[in-house]
This record gives structure tokens, C-alpha cells and sequence, in this order.
């Protein structure tokens, strides 16, 4: 009798073992769909800085998950996501403004807000802009500094390519959806590089994300107001401060595993420390 009882004690815990191991793994297993592989990302150099930070963050939590972050620009972002060759494509603008009726095969996620600045040599002796004088500046009308109340001194249009998400939010905002003069001054293909170049051009204008300007270190940049404000988060979430746009991530349907994992910890509470921190809006501020 003893030996049946013990018989059946020990099939009893047995089978008490598997069923928790197969609860574990099965556990398990959801969480490595969720957190574990490789996501590549690409397009707006204006969202890159706060991708590329917020992945150390994801990643002390997910050591298993790999992320890819390049630029390029929300045009490639969004054309690359569209043919499956990236899981996520970053840009500053809707996707329709780039690919038209193909746009309803992509999901958006709003992620944050960014603000952009207008940005000069330090050598240029001005403090505002009216966005009636940035147009005729972008559009070849203005030449010289002396015309906006400035030195004399010629200016040097620094703009970026067709494909930016940045320069058509500067076209939408700023210019009113009128069309820059083709050939004026010279095109650098990143915020990144636009930055660098207006720190050694004399009498250089351009525009930047505020997630790259940091104003304790940048005294070879100056940052412009526009209509006299001043680019910041109060002035872009009241709507005084007209140059700013929501910054996207695009996927090809709708996002599952650590894709949508990745994508939610970006947009989550817990990151907005990070999206303040980097210059960036958290999307929640945005939404009040």
C-alpha cells in the first residue's frame, strides 16, 4: 500500500514539473518574440539622435535585441519601410506627402514632436527674422545681411536635399509651401553636417533640429527667433512657435514582436525623461 501511495505521489509531482515547465517556456517564448533579433531602422537624421539613445536604455533591459539605425533622410525612411527592406521608417513628415496613395500600406506611430531652428554663423549680427524675410532669403530675394538689418556681409544658404523631412517641414511651416531657388547655395545631407558646415561658412544660414543644438558648447552657432519667438518646448506646445512637426516611425502593416515592443518604449512615460533630455517633445505633452 505504501509503495502504490508512493507510486503515485511521485507521478503526481512529475507531472506538476512538466506543467510548470512547459508554463515557463511557453513564457519565455513569448518574451523572445517580443525582445529578442534584429530591427533596422532608417530615415530622419532629425530622430536619429533620440533612436539611437533610447536604444541603450531598451537594450540594458533586452540585452537579446540588435537594432540597425541609419539616416538618409525621411524620403529613404519611408521608401525603404514601403519595400520591406527596413522594419521601421523615421521621418518628420506623412508618409503621403512622400509616396502618395501608396501611403495606406504603412501604419504610423507617433512617437514625439520636434522643434527645428533657424541657424547662422555667430558671426552674423542678427537676433530675429520675420518668415516673410526667411522666404525671400531662401528664394534668392535677399543676398546680403545688411538688407535685414545686419553687417554687410553676403549670405550663404546652407540647404538640405529633397529627400529631408526637415526641409519640407521648413517648406510647410516657413516658406508657406512656396519652392526655394533652385542651385542657391549648397546642400548637405544631414543635421549632422549642416551643423558643422555653418560653424566655418561666413554668413551661413540654415535650419536644424533642436535635438542637435546644445547652446553651452555650439559658439560657432547662433540660433535665430522667428516673428521674435523663440524656439522652445512651451512656445511649440502653446503654438506661438510655428517650426516644428511630430516625428514618425513607419511600418510596413501593423507592428508586431520587438518591433512593437521597440516602438512603445520610444513613445512610452518611462522614456519621456530621454525625449526632454535630447531636445525632443514627448508625445503625451503634445496631445493635451
Amino acid at each position: 500500500m505504501k509503495k502504490k501511495l508512493l507510486k503515485i505521489l511521485t507521478r503526481s509531482l512529475a507531472m506538476i514539473i512538466i506543467s510548470c515547465n512547459l508554463m515557463a517556456c511557453g513564457k519565455e517564448s513569448k518574451n523572445t518574440t517580443d525582445t529578442v533579433g534584429m530591427i533596422t531602422i532608417a530615415g530622419s537624421t532629425a530622430l536619429k539622435p533620440l533612436v539611437e539613445e533610447t536604444y541603450k536604455g531598451f537594450k540594458n533591459r533586452y540585452t537579446d535585441l540588435n537594432i540597425s539605425i541609419q539616416g538618409g533622410g525621411s524620403g529613404v525612411g519611408i521608401n525603404q519601410v514601403l519595400e520591406g527592406s527596413i522594419d521601421i521608417g523615421n521621418s518628420d513628415v506623412l508618409a503621403e506627402s512622400k509616396i502618395k496613395e501608396r501611403a495606406r500600406e504603412l501604419v504610423d506611430y507617433k512617437v514625439c514632436g520636434v522643434g527645428f531652428a533657424i541657424v547662422v554663423n555667430k558671426d552674423v549680427k542678427i537676433d530675429s527674422l520675420t518668415k516673410a524675410e526667411l522666404q525671400d532669403i531662401f528664394t534668392g530675394k535677399i543676398k546680403n545681411w545688411r538688407e535685414v538689418g545686419g553687417e554687410n556681409l553676403a549670405i550663404n544658404i546652407i540647404n538640405r536635399p529633397k529627400s529631408s523631412g526637415t526641409r519640407a517641414t521648413f517648406r510647410n511651416t516657413i516658406m508657406d509651401n512656396k519652392d526655394e531657388l533652385e542651385g542657391l547655395g549648397t546642400i548637405q545631407d544631414s543635421n549632422g553636417s549642416v551643423k558643422e558646415t555653418i560653424k566655418t561658412t561666413e554668413g551661413a544660414i540654415s535650419y536644424l533640429a533642436l535635438s542637435y543644438l546644445n547652446l553651452d558648447t555650439d559658439n560657432n552657432v547662433k540660433i535665430l527667433k522667428i516673428n521674435g519667438i523663440v524656439p522652445s518646448k512651451d512656445n511649440i506646445v502653446s503654438k506661438k512657435y510655428p517650426f516644428w512637426s511630430y516625428e514618425h516611425m513607419y511600418t510596413k502593416g501593423e507592428a508586431k514582436g520587438a518591433v512593437k515592443s521597440f516602438i512603445e518604449y520610444v513613445k512610452g512615460e518611462e522614456n519621456n525623461h530621454t525625449v526632454e533630455k535630447l531636445g525632443y517633445i514627448p508625445i503625451s505633452d503634445l496631445n493635451k
